[in-house]
């Protein structure tokens, strides 16, 4: 029973990656041509290739000669020779490397610092600072990027004050970057997305033997060099795991990318698909993206190697803080604190600024409309995957087989998948079945059934389903880790099944892993923009894309209530996940 149910869970969700490789494999008309030399690519100039010689020459001789003074140099080289050559390409592809590469070396250094200085040091404002910088994980990439527009366009507030303190009365006498470009892109995903980094990084760091750093200090390193030589290879595979999410939060926004004008192979499949009315030729591009995520997670598995990182004791030492007194806390405390300013509190201003001189328009019926239908939605989403959880993770639990196990554990791989993916995926067999049973009901009774499937919110419900049920699961697979199996075997010595034991021991055990599960896929399904945006019924918004359709007309006072209701929901798990990572050392 078990295993069949795995495998039904298992079946769904692989219907999606299937079908778009199966649409893309046999299109109706063959463009790839087109899209490699349009879409993809486009003409590669030749200074590209000379910066990739660059590059490679920089990485020979850094691996050739690692020992040589100037390997890290090299090193530096070569990566920014890749991203200067990655920048030339006019296709979607390099966009979306380039957006990925950007991001991901932002959120690594403004992370893994930040996490480093809140652990290992005590200075004034240290605990305010630790809450301070998870927070913006809590607003979606596209509400930060209407909020930036807003702030940093010609009409804004910050040129209107360049203008005014330094006399000029056009932009043509003054240089100001421009936010609506690849560099606004990176700076807007790296503002919101850090904090993914910065919690695995502040995890591994609270989890690393003090002892390791007391005997790199004796051995004559200093901090900075003890930070270097020893803690950062230690948390290299928290760090790769942070950065890896960063990167698939790049490929799967489409909401921040498209209004900012940069066309990565998310915006890419969205407006070949709705806009040119070519389903092929999205599958096509969709299919390079799944790519992409094979990419990703072949090179995490190539970073981390067959290093493994443990303790030899049970024995946990409170980790000794360094005092930062005088000027050097008040430093540390400003350094931490610009990541939140930058991140949440600027963008979060303005959006208030904007829903203050909102009219009553903004809380007209459209609002409340989408207000329902997103608690309704998340919710019912929230109910489903944490029972999709359950049942993988209680199967897991009495019954590993050789299926089970490794099907539970790609499970947790559905969030990898973006959600235009996942959309392009699920619309043909659910219209599919939908012609199905409406020829069905035509020959019997005469009359159409419609869109049952395919045009309803069951298309919404499963594809959140599929995308966050690795969030409910590690949840549920953590409380159940945390249940002695000895209470398994008491009960069924005492004659229940494994299923009245679920629910007459492990359930009441599990409530706060469940609560948790579903109140995390609640807020992410809450803020999912590319896959509502494919499968919503006609005329049916949620937040997400009310607030999306205000912006693209340039609404932002109207779309600023809507943007703030889904900030500060997701604002309670965000300090309820850091709260675990900052009390996960054990004796603490």
């Amino acid at each position: 029973m078990w295993t069949f149910s795995v495998a039904c869970i298992m079946a769904v969700m692989a219907l999606p990656i299937v079908t778009v490789v199966l649409l893309a494999l046999f299109p109706k008309e063959n463009i790839w041509p087109h899209l490699m030399a349009n879409v993809l690519f486009g003409r590669v100039p030749a200074s590209t290739f000379v910066l990739a010689g660059i590059a490679a020459a920089c990485l020979a001789f850094r691996y050739l000669r690692p020992t040589a003074p100037a390997a890290p140099l090299a090193l530096v080289a070569s990566i920014c020779a890749i991203i200067l050559a990655v920048g030339q390409f006019p296709g979607s592809i390099g966009q979306t490397i380039l957006l990925m590469t950007g991001a991901g070396i932002l959120t690594l250094v403004t992370g893994a610092a930040a996490a480093w200085l809140v652990t290992m040091y005590r200075f004034p404002g240290r605990e305010v600072a630790d809450r301070l910088l998870v927070i913006p994980l809590a607003i979606p990439t596209y509400i930060i990027a209407y909020a930036y527009v807003d702030l940093l366009d010609y009409s804004g507030p910050v040129q209107s004050f360049v203008r005014a303190i330094f006399g000029f009365h056009n932009a043509r006498e003054y240089w100001f970057p421009e936010v609506r470009s690849i560099g606004g892109a990176i700076f807007v995903m790296a503002a919101v997305l850090y904090p993914y980094v910065y919690l695995t990084a502040r995890a591994s760091f609270v989890q690393q033997s003090v002892c390791a750093l007391e005997v790199a200090r004796t051995l004559g390193r200093t901090p900075l060099g003890v930070f270097w030589a020893v803690a950062l290879p230690l948390a290299r595979p928290a760090l790769i795991a942070g950065v890896s999410l960063v990167l698939m939060e790049c490929l799967n926004d489409i909401g921040a990318v498209e209004y900012l004008g940069v066309q990565t192979l998310t915006a890419s499949v969205y407006s070949t698909w709705l806009q040119r009315s070519n389903l092929g030729g999205a599958a096509q591009i969709a299919m390079v993206m799944l790519g992409f995520i094979v990419l990703l997670f072949a090179a995490e598995r190539i970073a981390r190697g067959a290093a493994q990182v443990h303790h030899t004791t049970g024995r946990y030492r409170s980790i000794p803080f360094h005092e930062l007194v005088g000027w050097k806390g008040y430093v540390a405390f400003v350094a931490c604190l610009l990541p939140f300013l930058i991140g949440f509190l600027f963008p979060v201003l303005a959006l208030l600024h904007l829903a203050l001189g909102a009219t009553e328009n903004s809380f007209s019926q459209s609002f409340w409309s989408a207000a329902t239908n997103s608690f309704m939605l998340s919710a019912v989403a929230a109910g489903v995957a944490v029972l999709l959880a359950l049942t993988l993770g209680y199967a897991k639990r009495v019954a590993p087989n050789g299926f089970i196990r490794p099907a539970v554990s790609a499970a947790g791989l559905g969030y990898a998948v973006p959600g235009t993916v996942l959309a392009l995926g699920l619309l043909i067999p659910l219209a599919g079945i939908d012609n199905r049973i409406d020829a069905i009901a035509r020959s019997l009774t005469g009359y159409s059934t419609g869109l049952l499937l395919s045009g309803s919110i069951f298309a919404l419900v499963t594809a959140y389903s599929i995308r966050l049920l690795a969030v409910a699961l590690g949840s549920i697979e953590a409380g159940l880790e945390r249940i002695s199996p000895n209470l398994d075997a008491a009960s069924r010595a005492l004659g229940e099944t494994a299923l009245s034991t679920l629910a007459r021991v492990h359930l009441p055990l599990l409530l706060p892993a469940l609560g948790a599960a579903g109140l995390l896929v609640f807020v992410d399904a809450m803020k999912e923009l590319p896959a509502t945006l494919l499968l919503r019924p006609f005329n049916f918004d949620t937040l997400a894309t009310y607030v999306y359709s205000l912006a693209a007309l340039e609404q932002f006072e109207e779309a600023a209530i809507g943007a703030l209701s889904i900030v500060l929901v997701g604002l309670v798990p965000v300090l309820m996940l850091h709260k675990a990572v900052a009390g996960g050392r054990p004796g603490s």
